[in-house]
């Protein structure tokens, strides 16, 4: 453990993560859409494991209250951002003002076991993070693995990730990249360019599998 996450487990209490086979079980009757990000998809896709800290799953910002419904009953749900924790509960039912993250644990004893992400839609369709301006349907950015679990494409994990370009983002990077396809690697390779100009991701995206630049993440 290094020494942010010492000092944050110090702030904020113990991880325990589920797995996304942890995760499948949880949700199989959650009636909302839902879809594992991060880390743990760019690993399905390339089959290349590393270490976890924990598993990051998003779901729709406007199906919070299916998702309190469907798991308060075993679990505290808790509204995250800006380093401000605040329960959500029938006194506090809605993500607070700095907050697009929701943690989970069985108690306040308990480590945390699941980070979900609260993510916007337009429309119904899925709205990046980073672009408010790249709008697609949730099925051209995600893809679905024969267990069931659906899973955000590895180009958009690792548009999210080209902002903080952490030794375990280059990793992901690196184990991904052979296996993208020419429209993938080309969004991949547009998008950190318009985002952050200069990017030194950008050396090894940039090239002869990638000089069609598209607007939007390839099936």
């Amino acid at each position: 453990m290094d020494d942010e996450e010492a000092e944050h487990q110090r702030l904020f209490g113990p991880w325990d993560s589920l797995t996304p086979d942890d995760v499948r079980t949880l949700l199989a009757d959650y009636p909302g859409r839902w879809w594992v990000v991060g880390g743990h998809a760019v690993e399905a896709f390339t089959g290349v494991h590393r270490d976890h800290h924990d598993v990051d799953v998003a779901f729709w910002r406007r199906d919070l209250a299916l998702l309190r419904a469907h798991l308060s009953s075993r679990y505290d749900l808790w509204s995250v951002g800006s380093r401000t924790l605040r329960p959500l509960d029938d006194v506090h039912p809605d993500l607070h003002a700095e907050s697009s993250q929701v943690w989970v644990r069985e108690h306040a004893l308990a480590p945390w076991a699941l980070d979900l992400l609260a993510e916007e839609d337009r429309d119904g369709h899925w709205v990046f993070r980073r672009d408010a301006d790249v709008v697609r349907p949730l099925e051209d950015v995600t893809w679905v693995a024969p267990d069931g679990v659906r899973y955000q494409r590895p180009e958009v994990v690792l548009a999210h990730k080209a902002a903080h370009a952490r030794p375990q983002d280059d990793a992901d990077l690196a184990a991904t990249l052979p296996l993208l396809d020419d429209g993938s690697r080309a969004w991949l390779a547009s998008t950190v360019a318009r985002l952050h100009p200069g990017h030194r991701w950008l050396d090894g995206l940039v090239g002869p599998a990638s000089t069609r630049m598209s607007g939007s993440p390839h099936p």
